[in-house]
This record gives C-alpha cells, structure tokens and sequence, in this order.
C-alpha cells in the first residue's frame, strides 16, 4: 500500500507526571493537569520545578501560558522546534519520500510511566467478546502514556491541550489480533486508499478504521472472526464505520469520551462519503474486484475464476456467484479498451483472435474455467460485429453470423438473445423477433433473476432470495437461468442497435468528456441498457409492428413498471431515455419530456436525453408553426 513510516521520538529528560509524588529530581518534570476544562482525550501541561516539587514561576511567552490561577503551562506549539524542515500534520512532521524511501511521519512525545486517569474505567469493562483478556489488559496498564503536541479542534485551549497517545496499548492490542482481523484491518486501510482518500483527504484516517475494528472485536462473540468468514467480518467493521459517520463520532477505543470524529467531517462532504460507505456495504464484496492497490482486485478476480473447478455436489454461496457475474461482464468490458477505436473489419479481426487464443488455452488445459465462461461471449460478439456489417451492406444477416451469436444464447437468461432479436428486428424478420423476446420473457423469472452490471460503481441493493436460493448447491452453470447482463453494444455494431437507442452512442459533448473517469471511457462510448427494460421496450417496437396495440400496451405498462420497480438497474437512466422514445411514439410529448428530465436527474452529464430533448423541442416547435 506504500504506507510511510511512522517514527515517534521521546525525551526522557521532560517527565510527565500524574501525581506530585512521582516527581523526578533534576529533571524537568510536567503535571498532566485533566480537569472539566480539557477535552476528553486530551490534558494540559503543568510546568513544575527541577529542584523541589513545585510549580515553576513565569510569565507567558511564546512557549508558555501563564493561566488565571497563576499555573505555568506548556504550549503544545514547542513541537515545531523538533521538526524545523518539515511539514506539520497535525503532532507530526511530515518528510516527502525520494524515490525508493517512503514518506516519514516524525512525532516527538513526551512520556508517562502512569495509566492515563482517563483510561481507568476501561481497564474494568469487558465486552461481550472478552476482548481484551485481563492478562493483555494488565499489560497495557503498566506500559503508561505519551502525550504529544497538538489540541481538541475547536476546544478553547487548542494551543496549550496534549492528546493522550496509549499508542504502547494500541501496539499490544494489534500484536494479539488473528489473522482475520489483520487482513480486516488491512482491507479497511485499502478501501479507504481507494474509494475516499482520493476525494476526501485525511477525513476518514487509518486510525479510525483501527478503532472501529477494536470496538467490533470487544462487541462480538470470538467465534465470528474466522478466515471464511472475512467478507462478513469487512462489512461488519465498515457498518461500524458507518453508522459513526452519521453520528460525527467514533469513541476512542481506550479513552472513549475522546471522540476521533470531532470537527473532521464537514456537512458537504458527509452525504458523499456516506454514499460511497453505502455502495461497498451493499455491493457485498464486488467493489473489492476494482481495487488496483497491492494487484487486490486482479488476485480475487483470479481466485474468483476458480469456481469452475467446483463440483455440483459441493456448496457454493450466491455470494460468491454474484461476484462470478459481476467479474466476467467486468472482464468483457475490457474488449472495448482493444475495439473502441477500430473500423468494423478491424474488429472482426481482433475478435477472431480473441476467440482463437481463448479456443487454444481451453485445448491445452490453461486458464480453463476462464476459457469455458468467456468464450461463449467472445462468440456472440464477434456474430454481432459480423451480422453489423451484413445490414450494412446487404440488410440481411449470414448464417455464419447468427451460428456465432447462437454459440452464447445460453450466457445468461437474456442479453445474447435480446442481441438475435434486435438484429431481427432490424432486418424485419419480426414474427422471429417475437419469437425469441417471448422465450426469454418466459425465461426471465422476477423473482429469481438478477440483473448484473459492471459498466461502473453503483449501489447494488438486496440480491433476491431467489437468487440465492437456486444458486445454493450449484456451480457456475446455474447463472445462465438467474443472472441478465446489461447489453452493451460496440460502435462497431452499430447496425443491429434500434435506432432509439444508438443516440446512447453519442452521449457526451466535448465538456461532457471533460467529467469522466477513465472506467467511464470503457463503456460511455457503446450503448448500454439493462435487459430487463430493453426486452420491453423490444417488444413494444414488434408489437406496433404487429399492429397488437393491447399487447403494445402492456409492454409499455410493464417497462414504465420496471423503471419504478426493479432495484438494481444499473442504467436506468437510458431505460427513461427508450421510455421517452416509446411516449413521443404514443403522441405524448410531455410525457416523453418528463422521462428525459427524469433521466438528467439521475445521470446530469454524459446523457443522451439531452440529445432527444432537443430534437423533442425542434419538433414540437415546427410542428406549431
């Protein structure tokens, strides 16, 4: 994770008592004074006598604040002279890294032989995971406390306040944790590199995480922390984390009035930060597959893959299936990376070799759960590319490309097959269409399927139970009858996309570009719908064809059902967008608008609604004239 190096420096010569009676001849010794007045967590400085055991006379100055009672205190502002040539964060001096030595964290603290007072009660109290054991907390009372030089944000004495660092304690709590809860801790550290810090700098910091993972252990049964049990005891841990931040406070796991949160998160960027907490809880593992740091989500993908070597009879969670799904249409989306800026032929050639390559590994036994579960998407790509160029030149569709685009029909319940039949569609074979949306709305089991994106992050609400309930027992195979990809088409496919929806390929205006993320770039250039509202909105494009207008009708009942309705669609907004199509069809071009509007409330930028709201506007203008 390149992590810096944290580096603490201590002055014996400057003691820090609790007690007059451990006062220390010669040296110059400080009263650890913790009173109402200091923020919980924290202490002030008392500046006492070498000589005798008395407080020292003074004046204030640059160094010291002499208070109404007359005490001398210390002004946690003196650290800055123990890091002249580096940047202060906080209590410690920051040093840049050169390339090949990490950044360094310096703090110089002053120590305690004695258990803080603050931190007494703790020493009493066990959670309902007797965690810490009396032994570890026996310990932890003899090794003391430092006290380091930086204030309570916001509290009135913030230039004279020490925190009260039991940093010995923490280092005995973390040598005694399992191997469960490192890595936990270690995947916390990792999602906070990865999704938060990013954006929100030193909001969210390492040493929160840690505490959360503290509070969870001393609040949970022992037998929890498991190494098969690692994604539970994550989202545990990141709930914890949670359910802090929306109360602004995550207690010191030692001195629990010190509240770490206090004045670190601002009203404006609480809600984002929630959102993106929100996101990985409820993705149940997936938004682990994007993580670059430390090669992660590379390593799970790998690991992931290696379910197709399980057998039938043994037990295999949805969980893990899910994340199965959302990996293979996560590693699809890559084609684009290689086809987005190739010509129709070039693709077609691009995609042979893909289909080539994977054909081979599968013959000589390499990588084959991987070969067995991509393969059949290579080939219905390639028939697609294939079938482009057929209506292109010809308005007809070879039989070479339809045997492909037959060889991944049974990827998942829909999306190849919404692919056939829009390409039926498109060359007027339209009773075979039908045919072919009919199957796969029988097929297609509401409370069983699982629509699955993972064109980009977006929140994943509760899987069915249907869902995992087929799934229990059952490999890999089994997602072809429970999961519908989202169907993305390539530039290069352009001529099997109705034309309603090809306007989803030009989404984005030369500023539009400007808002994107580089995962944006793999698939905002295609056009992309869930397969759930695009076999409506399929079917209500035969059916007017069909002059079936009740049949159209419920078509058009059962897409506007699925906007509202279905929980996990991860492109509702161009689902809106065919919606809106389908009412300008219908003569109702307030409706139409409504549906475009809604679209740029859920997606402002790169959004083809601003395309169909213009045109809407050009035509309704014209048509008054």
């Amino acid at each position: 994770m390149q992590s810096d190096l944290d580096q603490l420096y201590c002055d014996k010569a400057f003691p820090v008592i609790q007690d007059w009676r451990d006062w220390i001849p010669g040296l110059y010794n400080h009263l650890m004074i913790q009173d109402n007045s200091v923020s919980p967590g924290y202490c002030l400085l008392q500046v006492l006598r070498p000589d005798a055991p008395l407080p020292e006379d003074g004046e204030s100055d640059q160094f010291f604040f002499k208070d109404r009672t007359g005490k001398l205190l210390l002004k946690n502002f003196i650290v800055s002279l123990f890091n002249i040539n580096h940047e202060i964060h906080g209590p410690a001096g920051f040093q840049q890294g050169q390339p090949g030595i990490c950044d360094k964290d310096s703090v110089f603290a002053l120590h305690c032989t004695t258990w803080p007072q603050q931190a007494r009660q703790w020493l009493d109290q066990q959670g309902e995971g007797q965690w810490p054991s009396a032994e570890m907390k026996q310990y932890c009372s003899r090794t003391g406390c430092f006290v380091v030089g930086v204030g309570c944000s916001g509290s009135e004495h913030e230039q004279l306040e020490w925190r009260i660092s039991t940093s010995l304690a923490e280092r005995c709590l973390m040598f005694n944790l399992n191997i469960t809860q490192i890595r936990c801790y270690v995947l916390m550290k990792i999602i906070l590199k990865t999704f938060i810090n990013p954006l929100f700098k030193d909001v969210i910091t390492s040493f929160m995480c840690k505490t959360v993972l503290f509070h969870c252990i001393s609040n949970t049964h022992s037998n929890i922390w498991r190494e098969n049990n690692l994604l539970s005891c994550l989202s545990l841990c990141l709930y914890l984390l949670y359910n802090n931040i929306i109360n602004e406070n995550c207690p010191h796991f030692i001195i629990p009035g010190n509240n770490l949160m206090r004045g670190k998160i601002s009203p404006a960027v609480k809600p984002y930060i929630l959102e993106i907490l929100r996101n990985i809880i409820n993705s149940e593992g997936v938004a682990l597959l994007w993580i670059k740091c430390d090669a992660l989500g590379s390593r799970l993908q790998r690991k992931i893959l290696n379910l197709g070597t399980i057998k039938t009879t043994d037990i295999t969670s949805g969980s893990q299936l899910f994340n199965l799904a959302v990996y293979i249409y996560y590693t699809l989306k890559r084609i684009n990376y290689h086809l987005k800026d190739s010509s129709p032929n070039e693709a077609v050639e691009i995609l042979k070799n893909f289909v080539l390559k994977t054909i081979n590994c599968q013959y000589e036994g390499l990588d084959k759960p991987a070969t067995h579960l991509l393969l059949p998407w290579y080939c219905t790509t390639l028939g697609s590319v294939l079938a482009s160029l057929n209506i292109y030149h010809y308005n007809t569709v070879s039989a070479d490309a339809l045997k492909l685009i037959s060889l991944g029909l049974n990827t998942d319940v829909a999306s190849s097959k919404l692919k056939l039949a829009s390409i039926l569609y498109r060359v007027q074979e339209i009773q075979k269409a039908n045919a072919v949306l009919s199957e796969i709305e029988r097929r297609y089991d509401l409370q069983i399927v699982e629509p699955v994106c993972s064109c980009y992050q977006f929140e994943i609400k509760s899987v069915r139970q249907g869902f995992y309930k087929l799934c229990e027992n059952h490999n890999e195979e089994i997602l072809q009858y429970t999961t519908a990809s989202c169907v993305r088409y390539l530039q290069c496919e352009i001529h099997c996309v109705p034309n309603e929806l090809r306007y989803e390929m030009f989404r984005s205006t030369q500023e539009d570009r400007m808002f994107r993320t580089k995962e944006d770039n793999d698939w905002m250039d295609c056009a992309v719908v869930d397969s759930l509202p695009y076999l409506y909105f399929l079917q209500y494009k035969v059916y007017s064809h069909l002059g079936r207008h009740d049949l159209k009708q419920a078509a058009l009942f059962k897409l506007i059902r699925t906007i509202k309705k279905e929980r996990n669609l991860g492109h509702q907004e161009t689902a809106l967008n065919l919606l809106g199509k389908c009412m300008e069809q219908e003569g109702r071009a307030g409706d139409a608008l409504q549906c475009y509007l809604m679209s740029l409330n859920i997606r402002g930028r790169n959004n083809a609604a601003k395309i169909h709201i213009t045109i809407l506007l050009s035509v309704l203008i014209n048509t008054r004239r």
